[in-house]
């Protein structure tokens, strides 16, 4: 299908101006075909863009995304483009494990700090 930039925003669930910025950054790069001057998307835009919300989600920066895609320009292969999005995940998976090792003590401060102001509490109430 061709899509102009509000059908391919709706298809995709961006805003139209995250893909001109997208666009801008060169992460989506596709021969626009100029029909009086609108631009034209294909199904491919559409795979991309769902493709970078993918990436997105797993926590890649844009840089890091537009990284891949120089890697990709460059070789015209996935095979120099996958051992770095492994590398660019372990580094997420490591980054993430330690926010969730400083939550866990989190919780269990709030936890200590909500007990022991119980504990005042009922101490208070026993004193009246």
């Amino acid at each position: 299908g061709k899509y102009r930039i509000g059908e391919l925003a709706q298809r995709v669930g961006v805003t139209e101006r995250t893909i001109r910025y997208y666009e801008e950054l060169g992460l989506l790069e596709s021969v626009k075909r100029l029909e009086g001057g609108q631009r034209v998307y294909t199904d491919d835009d559409v795979r991309r863009l769902r493709y970078i919300g993918k990436l997105k989600v797993l926590g890649l920066s844009l840089q890091e995304m537009l990284e891949l895609e120089q890697l990709y320009r460059r070789h015209r292969t996935n095979a120099k483009v996958l051992p770095r999005l492994v590398e660019l995940l372990d580094a997420h998976l490591a980054a993430t494990a330690e926010r969730i090792g400083e939550l866990g003590a989190l919780r269990d401060e709030i936890r200590s700090y909500r007990e022991h102001l119980a504990q005042r509490l009922l101490a208070e109430d026993a004193g009246k």
